[in-house]
Parts: structure tokens; sequence; C-alpha cells
């Protein structure tokens, strides 16, 4: 049987995380438990974690821009700083009033992404905080495997940070860029708490994190999923499934050789 990730520590954002770009449209409350980012027509705002991490368990409760968001993404992700560099994204495209958001996940190996999936929440992520986790070990990111023995590269030795951000993106973020953002609706806020890292810090020396297997996340429940996990993962796919790159046939005439194995198809 596999097993739930162990329960994210609520921190303060301090504790881990400094502003990126556009510090003052970061707005802090009780003492840095919660912030809010703001977008208004002139910048949108990021930040991203203090150290680097190679593998572990990154949580972050949110609550997406509500009303007509459209163009506007709100993004979690974690990405390494190289030019063959890996990322593992989540992007929550905004939409217009009454519309269901639509989350789009993407995974980068060796500056190759093009792994793209899209899904239409089946809850509303506007009305309250709403936990969004990656797990990462050397046996999947969930929910994409370790197929290198199939020749699929897998982040294995690029420490990545976390990042989160809040950002116009009109030309391509709502019906392919056809909705345009409502700027009379500005300014758009996304609210964040619950600022959890469990993860193996690389920022002095990598090796450091070859756990051979001591972490919790590295034990055998933790390795794949177990059966009802897939059945929740497959009513997900078969009810919301926009788009998924491993039934491309116009992008990929063969399909990709880890979508199998990631029961993607």
């Amino acid at each position: 049987m596999a097993a739930p990730p162990r329960r994210p520590i609520n921190v303060p954002f301090q504790k881990n995380y400094v502003p990126t770009w556009a510090g003052d449209h970061i707005k802090y409350y009780n003492g840095g438990n919660e912030i809010q980012l703001c977008l208004d027509k002139y910048t949108g705002t990021g930040f991203q974690s203090k150290g680097s991490y190679l593998f572990g368990h990154f949580s972050m409760q949110i609550k997406m821009v509500p009303g007509d968001s459209a163009g506007t993404v709100t993004a979690f992700y974690l990405s390494s700083q190289n030019s063959e560099h890996d990322e593992i994204d989540f992007e929550f495209l905004g939409n217009r009033t009454g519309q269901p958001y639509i989350l789009q996940t993407n995974v980068f190996t060796g500056g190759k992404g093009d792994r793209e999936q899209r899904i239409y929440l089946w809850f509303d992520p506007t009305t309250d905080h709403h936990s969004y986790s990656v797990l990462w070990n050397m046996y999947q990111i969930v929910v994409f495997k370790n197929s290198k023995d199939l020749g699929v590269r897998y982040p294995f030795n690029q420490p990545m940070k976390i990042y989160s951000s809040l950002w116009n993106a009109d030309d391509w973020a709502t019906r392919g860029g056809l909705e345009k953002t409502d700027w009379s609706m500005a300014p758009f806020v996304a609210a964040y708490r619950g600022f959890h890292i469990d993860g193996c810090e690389a920022t002095a020396e990598a090796k450091f994190c070859a756990t051979q297997g001591r972490r919790w996340w590295d034990q055998k429940e933790f390795q794949d999923l177990d059966g009802y996990q897939y059945r929740r993962l497959s009513w997900v796919r078969q009810k919301y499934t926009i788009y998924n790159y491993c039934t491309d046939r116009s992008r990929y005439p063969a399909m990709p050789p880890e979508c199998r194995r990631d029961r993607d198809v």
C-alpha cells in the first residue's frame, strides 16, 4: 500500500522564501503566516525559496484569483538554474467569471519540456485555500515516473528552487489568447499560506542529498501509487482532461515512452 506524505507543517513565509521581483506587490498578514500576491496593469510579482533542494515534499496552500480572472496565471513550480534545466510546473489559468479554472502541468528534464497536460479543476479554487504539493524522489514525481531505463531523462542530479508568481499572460492563457485581461477588475489577488518545505537542501553540495533510501520519501510506500490512488487519478483524467500530450499524435506520431508507464492513456 502507498501512503500519504507526511503532514505539512505551516511556517511563516520568511522562514523559507524571499520575494523575487516586484516585492511591493506582496502583502503580508498575521506575522507573515499569510501573504497576498497582487497583479495590476503595471506588474505582477513572485517569490522563491531561499534554498535549493534535491528531492522532498513541497506544499503550499493557495486561494486563486476570484471572479473574472481571464488572462492571469498563478504559477507554483520547481526549477533548476541552468541551460539544461529541470522543472516541475503547476500553472493555474484564470477564466471568465463562472467558468472553471484550468490546471496546466509540465515536466522539463535536461531542458526539454513539451509534456503539457491540462485539466479542469472539479472544485472552486477561489473560495478557500487548497493544498498543492509536489512529492519528488528517485522513483517518481507524483505522477511522472523515473523512466530512465526507457531513455527518458529524469530530474535526479540538479537541485531546484521552489517558485510562485502571479502574472499577466493574456496572449495565451485563456482560450489561446482570445480572452484578454479585464484591467477594470484589477488588482487581481492570489492568497497564500502554509509555506511547507521538507526536502534535502543542496545549496552547499548536492552529493549530501544522495540519501541511499534513508529519508521518509525514499521508502517503499512512496515509490508508486497504489490501486486506490490510481483509481482517483483515473477518475480525474477521464472526467476532466482537456489536453494530454501523450495522446497528441500531431505532435508525437509515436507515443512518448513514459506515457504507458505513467498510465496517462
